[in-house]
């Protein structure tokens, strides 16, 4: 299973520890992978988390290529292959001390001060910067499987207030057949039906939404998308602290979008150092070994010595255009990095100032509706009720006020769920969970 957890840790790569960030991520066993394909029904917003985390495919991806780039520093920091060669004389060369037949040698190349150095630095941060980038799927993932579950929450609650109204105008409905059985006229009858052909239709379209939204639930999740999903029931909403200039300095720190650029900005910076060291030669060292025959001569003390000979060599960078132009593209690679984080950060804030404001938007609608516009809709569906069973209002006057406290109530239960969607983006964007407010502290404690 793949594990997330906001803490610091280290991972490791044949070339050392190398310190990774605030997000840990790890393989498990092929069993503990199958002890969590199932999800239960009942399961709470943690527990789909969780799923997603250990399951969802786009998470998995971007962890592999995170490791592969760990796995390739020690390939950047080592040394070049040596290089073995073999020689057979096809017509031997006579020297005094007897015919060569074969020669071997070896050699190994040294990259000059500091290169090795670089190359392993650049790979580093190309580790970090795929490091940061599945932290960013992670906090993508959430804000997935988080949005479409406060929307099926609303689905839910939708679902249950058509319901309640439904019922509500059943029994209105009943009281009108009772008035045209007393000698009333048929207007309120025919307006009920009416009203109750139109919720009918509404709680159906609620209830053909249900599949295709538990198909996105599903696939953010890492299942088929034909599964049984669990069926939020609650929409409380969470108490968290929300400080918009914290916010804002959480983003510029903790964005792992802008923490990734900012390593490959590291490793371009490393990419035009490494340019201008290119411009310094290679050293090679190597041994070659010649076997020569015997004559067989008598007094000749060096009869078949075999010669050994030590060799350094070392390349000319002798192309100065050449290593110029690579060191000015290098240059220009990195400015572009640069020139794109900047670019990225202000576009980042300003998606956080957007979701900032509908956050206090949607909380704003539901303070109106919970305790000013819903309450007074009641209250004016009693007055009528009671004034049309009085004769003296029409039923029409019922309907309408019917139908105000029913989208009072729809539109409650929406800013509930946008405002913890906003809160859902807003952790996205500022690559961490916002703290408990003081006040929601408060209230746990109290109960």
């Amino acid at each position: 299973m793949i594990q997330l957890r906001e803490t610091s840790f280290l991972f490791r790569s044949a070339s050392g520890l190398w310190l990774a960030g605030i997000l840990g991520l790890s393989v498990g066993s092929a069993e503990s992978r199958a002890a969590e394909a199932s999800l239960a029904q009942d399961a709470d917003l943690a527990a789909c988390l969780e799923y997603a985390v250990n399951n969802n495919a786009g998470l998995k991806a971007a962890h592999a290529k995170w490791r592969e780039a760990v796995e390739r520093i020690p390939e950047a920091r080592g040394l070049p292959d040596p290089r073995l060669s073999y020689g057979y004389f096809v017509r031997s060369v006579e020297t005094r001390v007897g015919p060569q037949r074969h020669k071997l040698g070896v050699a190994q190349t040294l990259p000059w001060f500091g290169k090795r150095r670089l190359r392993g630095e650049i790979a580093g941060s190309g580790a970090q910067a795929l490091f940061e980038a599945a932290a960013a799927e992670k906090w993508k993932l959430f804000h997935r499987v988080r949005h479409t579950w406060h929307e099926l929450a609303y689905l839910r609650r939708a679902i249950e207030i058509t319901e309640n109204n439904l019922r509500l105008l059943q029994d209105l409905e009943a009281v009108a057949q009772t008035k045209v059985q007393g000698g009333g006229g048929l207007s309120g009858v025919a307006a009920a039906q009416l009203e109750l052909g139109r919720l009918e239709d509404r709680k159906q379209t609620l209830l053909d939404l249900r599949r295709p939204l538990t198909a996105r639930f599903n696939a953010a999740l890492g299942r088929s998308v034909d599964s049984e999903a669990p069926w939020p029931g609650s929409d409380d909403v969470s108490a968290r602290e929300v400080d918009e200039a914290r916010l804002f300095e959480w983003l510029a720190e903790f964005n792992p979008e802008l923490r990734g650029l900012e390593q490959e900005t590291v490793s371009r910076r490393k990419r035009v150092e490494l340019a201008r060291k290119n411009k310094r030669p290679d050293l090679t060292l190597g041994v070659d070994y010649t076997q020569t025959d015997r004559r067989g001569l008598a007094g000749l003390g060096d009869d078949g010595k075999d010669p050994l000979m030590a060799m350094i060599s070392i390349n000319v960078p002798l192309w100065r255009k050449k290593e110029e132009a690579a060191i000015r593209a290098a240059e220009a690679r990195r400015g572009a990095v640069e020139a794109a984080r900047a670019d990225r950060e202000r576009l980042l804030k300003a998606d956080l100032t957007l979701a900032l404001h509908r956050f206090r938007d949607a909380e704003r609608k539901m303070d109106l509706y919970r305790d000013t516009l819903a309450p007074l809709a009641e209250q004016s569906l009693s007055v009528a009720q009671q004034s049309w069973e009085a004769g003296r209002a029409e039923f029409l006057n019922v309907i309408d006020a019917e139908r105000q406290l029913l989208e009072f109530r729809l539109l409650l239960a929406r800013a509930r769920a946008d405002r913890e969607q906003c809160l859902s983006e807003i952790e996205m964007l500022v690559g961490r969970a916002l703290p408990p407010s003081a006040k929601g502290q408060a209230a746990k404690a109290q109960e």
